[in-house]
């Protein structure tokens, strides 16, 4: 795990904040259906402890047998992504307050990328096999 900062942000109304010890580095996942919740890759940062306050307004949408995404009730802006079996979550990286600093690291799902788009950055890419196995719990 790489160090942490606390990072502080908001939903679009305010209404959902979210103070959290973020990693100094984020990844993009190309999946299918992280470009189709948000419209493009989803930007994320990992974050083992966070603090969200407007719970009542935190809709939460299980999006596989593995895992959830949440989001502000009355806005709609995307507040997490989390694996069911891990404690952490990840956030996306517009919800934060631009006052923490963070690396373009990894991008996973890289085979189910568009060609419409690419990045210029040096970063570690998994395609969904090596995703799922890097990040998917051994089965019981």
């Amino acid at each position: 795990m790489s160090e942490t900062t606390t990072a502080t942000g908001q939903c679009l109304c305010g209404s959902v904040t979210v103070t959290a010890a973020v990693e100094s580095r984020f990844d993009a996942c190309h999946c299918k259906m992280c470009r189709t919740w948000g419209g493009g890759p989803y930007f994320s940062i990992h974050a083992d402890t966070v603090t969200f306050t407007g719970d009542d307004l935190i809709a939460s949408y299980t999006s596989s047998e593995w895992a959830e995404r949440a989001f502000c009730r009355r806005c709609g802006t995307h507040l997490y992504f989390r694996l069911k079996h891990d404690s952490g979550y990840s956030l996306p990286l517009g919800l934060l307050n631009d006052d923490h600093e963070a690396r373009f690291e990894e991008q996973i799902f890289i085979d189910r990328k568009p060609a419409a788009y690419s990045f210029a950055d040096d970063t570690e890419n998994l395609t969904a096999a090596e995703t799922l196995a890097k990040y998917t719990p051994p089965a019981s």
